[in-house]
């Protein structure tokens, strides 16, 4: 877990004023397990889980300077609020307008990527299933594909889903964060879209940690069902009423007799310095 592991930690508890707010109820939230305090934690790729977890770092008057969609990795996120801190200083220049501030903003955004180190940019993989839903649902309209003719490999299942060069068809999750950070220059929270700067792969985000054993980092054969049937937090899809066999077949018998029938048919985490 990046917040609670060093150099994460330090930056949190001497440079930043931290908070979180639960976002379990908000209609652009994923859905997960329930993840207690003292339950165990699982390591992860750069922006995984987009929708259960948004950590934003603001100024003091609620201006986002930056916003991680996802788990970053402690050394990653603190390279990236060192960052915000850039950023922090342009908003405060007295030189510049509001126009030439937001123009900054942009490029800075923009310019960061290629100061990420290859190590980072190799952790910001989308996570397969994540690729899967990107390339079924929105394959020529995603800001995180790259080439669709090599992203749609990714739902060949003759070759298990992940033919050799799908993934080069995707932006990595970095690259993802930073240009729709540069769409969205100096703008207050109350203002910001979260719903939409969060939207890439799917809503369901969950690794079981709590039934993984500490030591092999599996999950065992006697907790498998338990892991399936756990109680989800968040935005939880329906799931289809079972209907009666019995009940269908009456109700085909009734339709023949009736020429027409009409049928009615995760946690934000707020940060300012």
């Amino acid at each position: 877990m990046s917040l609670s592991q060093e150099p994460a930690l330090s930056v949190l508890k001497n440079e930043l004023v931290c908070g979180y707010r639960d976002i379990s109820k908000e209609p652009y939230a994923g859905f997960s397990g329930a993840h207690p305090i003292d339950g165990n934690a699982a390591v992860t790729t750069n922006g995984a889980g987009p929708h259960n977890l948004q950590t934003f770092i603001m100024d003091p008057d609620g201006t986002v300077l930056h916003c991680l969609p996802g788990y970053w990795a402690p050394q990653d996120l603190v390279r990236e609020v060192e960052f915000a801190g850039r950023l922090d200083d342009v908003w405060h220049d007295p030189h510049l307008s509001v126009a030439q501030k937001k123009q900054e903003f942009r490029e800075m955004q923009l310019a960061h990527v290629q100061e990420h180190p290859r190590q980072m940019t190799m952790k910001s993989r989308m996570q397969g299933f994540d690729m899967q839903y990107e390339a079924k649902n929105r394959l020529y309209s995603s800001d995180t594909i790259l080439n669709p003719q090599l992203a749609v490999q990714v739902l060949d299942k003759d070759s298990g889903g992940m033919k050799m060069g799908a993934k080069d068809g995707f932006k990595t999750t970095d690259v993802i964060m930073h240009e729709r950070m540069a769409q969205r220059p100096f703008i207050n929270y109350n203002q910001f879209d979260v719903a939409a700067y969060a939207d890439y792969g799917r809503p369901k985000y969950d690794k079981n940690e709590n039934f993984r054993d500490a030591s092999t980092g599996q999950i065992s054969d006697n907790n498998k069902e338990a892991a399936k049937h756990q109680q989800m937090l968040g935005q939880v899809p329906e799931k289809p009423m079972k209907r009666n066999r019995g009940a269908m077949m009456g109700q085909r018998m009734a339709q023949r007799g009736v020429s027409s029938m009409v049928r009615r048919g995760v946690r934000s985490v707020l940060w300012g310095q």
